[in-house]
This record gives C-alpha cells, sequence and structure tokens, in this order.
C-alpha cells in the first residue's frame, strides 16, 4: 500500500538529512513512486518524536551501510517496531581509522598534510570509485531485496551523503531515473539542515577555524564531480549501465521490471 508523503523533515531533530525519493523522474516518463523509498543519515540519537514519526512510515527494511566503526562512535539505530534492520557495511571498519581520528582530533598542520592541495576531494572521489567498483554484491543485495519484498525502505550510512547516497544512485539507475534527477537528488544533501554536524576536539577557536573548515569541506560535501566519478567507473568497468546491472550486480530482467513495478508509479 503506498503510504502518503512525509510532512516536512522539520519533525526529526535528530535524524539529519532525511528525505522521500520519491517524484524524480525516469526516462521513460514514469516517476519514483512516494512512500516507498526513503534516505537519511543515522537514526542513532533519534528521539521519542523522530522514532514515532519514522514509525508511522510503514517501513519494511531499514538498510544501515554503517561500519563497526560507525556504530561505536555513534551508537545502534533506534529499534522501529515491526521494520526488518541490515546492517550491510558498505566501507571496511578498519580502512582509514587512523584518518578519521586525524579529522576528529588533528591539529591544523596535520590537517593540511592530509588533505590540503586537493587531497581531501581526490581520496573522496577515490572512495566513490572504490565503492561502485569493489561492492557489487552489497549493492546486488539491496536492488534483489527491494525487487522481492523490502519496500517501504530507508537507507541511510552516517551523514546519509556517500555511501547512502552511492546505494540511492545505483536503485535510481536501476529505475531508469534521469540521471540529472539523480544528481539533483543527491546534491540535495548539501543544504544546511541536511549536513552532518562535524566535531572537532579542543576549542572552538581552534578546532573551527576557517582554514580548517575550508580543509574539512570536501569530506563533508556533496559534489557532483563525486558522483559523475561513480558514473564514469560503471562506463569504464563494464560499458554501460544496462551491462553493470546485469553482469556487475545479477541483476536479472525479471527482478528489475519487479523493482520498478514495486517502486514506481
Amino acid at each position: 500500500m503506498t503510504q502518503q508523503i512525509p510532512s516536512t523533515e522539520p519533525e526529526l531533530s535528530q535524524v539529519r538529512n532525511f528525505r522521500d525519493v520519491g517524484g524524480l523522474p525516469t526516462t521513460d516518463g514514469r516517476r519514483v513512486r512516494h512512500g516507498v523509498l526513503y534516505r537519511s543519515g543515522h537514526l542513532a540519537h533519534a528521539t521519542a518524536e523522530d522514532t514515532a514519526f519514522l514509525a508511522s512510515l510503514g517501513l519494511h527494511t531499514v538498510f544501515d551501510f554503517r561500519n563497526e566503526a560507525d556504530q561505536r562512535l555513534e551508537g545502534p539505530d533506534v529499534e522501529l517496531p515491526g521494520v526488518r534492520n541490515v546492517n550491510l557495511p558498505l566501507s571496511d571498519p578498519a580502512d582509514g581509522a587512523e584518518f578519521w581520528r586525524m579529522v576528529r582530533d588533528g591539529d591544523l598542520a596535520q590537517l593540511r598534510v592530509i588533505l590540503g592541495e586537493g587531497k581531501g576531494a581526490q581520496r573522496m572521489i577515490a572512495s566513490y570509485r572504490s565503492i561502485i567498483r569493489d561492492r557489487t554484491e552489497e549493492h546486488a543485495r539491496v536492488l534483489r531485496s527491494l525487487a522481492d519484498d523490502s519496500v517501504p525502505a530507508l537507507m541511510h550510512c552516517a551523514a546519509g551523503k556517500d555511501r547512502a547516497g552511492l546505494s540511492i544512485a545505483v536503485t535510481l539507475l536501476a529505475l531508469g531515473v534521469e540521471r540529472e534527477a539523480i544528481v539533483h537528488d543527491y546534491l540535495e544533501s548539501n543544504a544546511k539542515h541536511r549536513r552532518y554536524k562535524v566535531r572537532r576536539s579542543g576549542s572552538a577557536e581552534s578546532a573551527y577555524t576557517p582554514e580548517v573548515m575550508e580543509l574539512l569541506s570536501p569530506l563533508f560535501d556533496a559534489r557532483a564531480e563525486y558522483l559523475t566519478a561513480a558514473f564514469e567507473t560503471i562506463e569504464e568497468t563494464w560499458g554501460d549501465v544496462d551491462t553493470y546491472l546485469e553482469r556487475g550486480l545479477g541483476l536479472t530482467a525479471g527482478s528489475r521490471e519487479r523493482l520498478r513495478e514495486r517502486l514506481l508509479d
């Protein structure tokens, strides 16, 4: 049964970057159905009111793409009654642990070394390419689940921008959503009320100076160049989206049609 369009995002005071992906247009003139696919940041700090709102959506499945390190830092998701929680890490828990410690605790000189001269953006682009190239099994599982029975679904990671953003983008590609619309939805994560709150140790005067925030910005921005790198990786590795879905993810024509029936108007 199609859910109602959720009212407004301000109802979620401690869940960042929540939105319904419904309404995006496909290349054949259809649209993503409202109330079947949502995206957000983590649910670990959801208030009682946030939890009640999320419970009202009638979710079947919550896909959590965080790893063990994320969960230790932020905590587990709140429990939603009757909802299946699927933890599907899209990055190695040990990968980059020292890097992210430096982001939280490093001084300006250390941040200049690891992020200066474009290194931050280069790291993000490499990460996007790697997730597309190396995480085909995880993306295949998501699409199969959605095609079979796992809707309405919510996808999230920590900020709801990168890992969840890529998983949403892959799903939208499988639905035939227009590329421009996929990028537009991805860039919505840059809105001030959606952005992940950067937490650093030290005083505000030293931990959040303009130069520090400028160095950190590539890590916390949604940039079109990142998603473009993911699309380019699909084309470089598999030739085109259809081949990526069929051979890279093992999505059969039947599964893709069921996916479209479940998620499109």
